[in-house]
């Protein structure tokens, strides 16, 4: 799913949410004011009062969040409405839209929202308690009907207002999500690119340091053969710089048979012994990963080991790279080699790389491509 089509389902969910909630409290409101109101006048005022509750919770759900001037009158109108539900009309259901109302502004507004309820929910019971006391069946059944009813119909109201919390919660986390998901991604193509930077460059300049150090060696014995090697470095250094360009482009394509010759060309450069045997063609789709295998491995043996003999096995399912002068002792630790086995296994294969008597073996094998036989 694209960056578009998440923000679409964001969007839709969002309305989704704000229409449920919105029918909810509107159903919930009604049903209490036509089965607790008692003249036509009672219900006109719950009505106003549900009314200014619905403004106020769809500015909030649409994301046009009302500020202090528009909650406080609010609660101020819908608090009056209760007041007198409670002492004039006998109504205990007429604080479920204080509670809708108090619940945005406490969320909205207050900097200590626990202090917040708590000074609410006080203001609620001393309301309970006069309502009680001027009761004519006794202050304590009445407070314990006011109590049970005022709290019961309080949670409704807080309860559906804080669906919309919930649901607000999970979509900003989402976002969040997707926002970590795209920085991961630009993160990992950046690794790639750094990767595939340094087999170019550091390819490169070995190659470069060796030849040039031949050149120098041969310039008072074979000048004309220090000339082509230093042609030869001055050709690698452009092809690398043309190479370098595409990789800025995501154009770069490696060639596996030109990487063989290379990696041919440089052990011999550096004295030691390479035998390539080509017992079948790589499949085109896995050539490039073995070159890429290959270069990073070519790499390693001249850095790492003081080899004297390098054996380079192409079969069609990938590719066998052995070299003495490994020495003994545990596996060093390879990090460009571990990289690209990653992306290898990505690709459906393995690469192994063991020591193994002062030999060394790096093998990448992919599944036989289908012939359809």
């Amino acid at each position: 799913m694209g960056p578009e089509q998440t923000e679409e389902t964001q969007g839709r969910l969002r309305r989704l949410n704000m229409d449920i909630v919105s029918g909810a409290i509107a159903a919930v409101g009604a049903l209490l004011i036509a089965t607790d109101a008692g003249t036509w006048q009672e219900a006109v005022m719950m009505s106003a009062a549900l009314a200014v509750t619905m403004l106020i919770v769809n500015r909030w759900a649409a994301g046009r969040e009302p500020r202090a001037a528009v909650l406080l009158p609010g609660l101020a109108f819908v608090a009056a409405v209760w007041v007198f539900g409670v002492l004039a009309a006998d109504s205990a259901t007429a604080v479920y839209s204080v509670a809708a109302v108090a619940t945005i502004t406490v969320s909205e507004l207050s900097r200590r929202p626990r202090a917040a309820t708590a000074a609410l929910v006080a203001a609620g019971a001393a309301l309970v308690a006069v309502k009680a006391a001027l009761a004519p069946e006794g202050p304590l059944e009445a407070a314990l009907r006011y109590g049970v009813a005022t709290a019961a119909v309080a949670a409704t109201g807080f309860v559906l207002v804080s669906l919309v919390f919930a649901v607000r919660d999970i979509l900003t986390e989402l976002e969040r999500a997707r926002e970590r998901e795209a920085e991961v991604a630009v993160m990992r193509e950046r690794v790639r690119f750094a990767g595939d930077l340094h087999d170019i460059q550091g390819h490169t300049l070995h190659v470069v340091k060796l030849k040039a150090a031949l050149a120098r060696r041969l310039l008072r014995t074979d000048t004309d053969r220090a000339e082509r090697e230093l042609g030869e470095v001055q050709d690698l250094v452009g092809d690398t710089i043309a190479r370098t360009r595409e990789l800025a482009y995501a154009q770069r394509r490696l060639n596996l048979s030109a990487e063989l010759e290379n990696a041919k060309n440089l052990f011999e450069a550096a004295g030691i012994r390479v035998e390539v045997e080509r017992e079948g063609e790589v499949d085109e789709r896995s050539a490039e990963l073995v070159g890429q295998v290959l270069r990073e491995t070519t790499t390693n043996i001249l850095r790492h080991a003081q080899a004297g003999r390098v054996g380079i096995t192409l079969v069609e399912t990938g590719i066998i790279i052995t070299n003495d002068g490994a020495g003994r002792g545990p596996t060093p630790a390879l990090r460009g080699l571990a990289a690209l086995a990653e992306r290898v296994a990505g690709a459906g294969g393995t690469l192994t790389a063991r020591r193994e008597d002062g030999r060394f073996l790096t093998a990448v094998s992919f599944p036989a491509a289908d012939t359809g036989r």
